[in-house]
């Protein structure tokens, strides 16, 4: 039998430098080097003009649009991440994480801008319990 040598635990530190990291799966711009960086990154930069415009629009004092804008925009960088090969920058992990986590994220930002008071949208038992709760008159104390 060959005799193997064991290294001595020092040379087993680990190196000063990170060689081993990827960029997630679809995390390579989605255009050619020829062209600008919002070009390349077209996907993150779209969704951040749809989250900037939601701002914007809450900012003008009609917050319920502004914040569905704001989810719209979490869904779309959801679904460009589902169907688009490359994303750039828009990819942060696994593709599937991205797009749950976006999906998820975008879809209870609708629905609680919906469901907020006063005047919602949509009902929710949980949000109307909360409403009453919060504006009972609790004069009785």
């Amino acid at each position: 039998m060959p005799r193997v040598e064991k290294r001595p635990k020092a040379q087993q530190r680990p190196p000063v430098k990170t060689t081993g990291t990827f960029r997630p799966e679809g995390g390579s711009a989605a255009a050619g080097r020829d062209k600008p960086v919002p070009v390349r990154q077209w996907p993150i930069v779209l969704v951040l003009v749809v989250v900037g415009v939601g701002l914007l629009v809450t900012a003008l004092n009609a917050w319920r649009a502004g914040i569905v804008t704001i989810g719209v925009g979490m869904l779309l960088g959801a679904l460009l991440r589902a169907v688009l090969p490359e994303v750039g920058m828009l990819a942060v992990r696994s593709r599937f994480t991205d797009i749950v986590v976006m999906g998820v994220m975008g879809a209870v930002i609708v629905v609680l801008a919906l469901a907020a008071l006063p005047d919602p949208v949509i009902h929710l038992p949980l949000v109307n319990q909360l409403g009453d709760l919060v504006h009972s008159d609790n004069s009785g104390n």
